[in-house]
């Protein structure tokens, strides 16, 4: 396997893990949970 070969596998490789975090911050399904953890620094004890 050329070197060039490899570097572009981990860039394919990258980008996948990107899109799906992006994919999965953006969900509605944690939409809830993550509206409840922006609000922990405000809370009161």
């Amino acid at each position: 396997m050329d070197i060039i070969v490899a570097r572009s596998i981990f860039t394919v490789v990258c980008l996948c893990v990107f899109v799906g975090i992006a994919v999965w911050a953006f969900s509605r399904r944690n939409k809830a949970q993550f509206e409840e953890a922006g609000r922990l620094p405000l809370a009161e004890d």
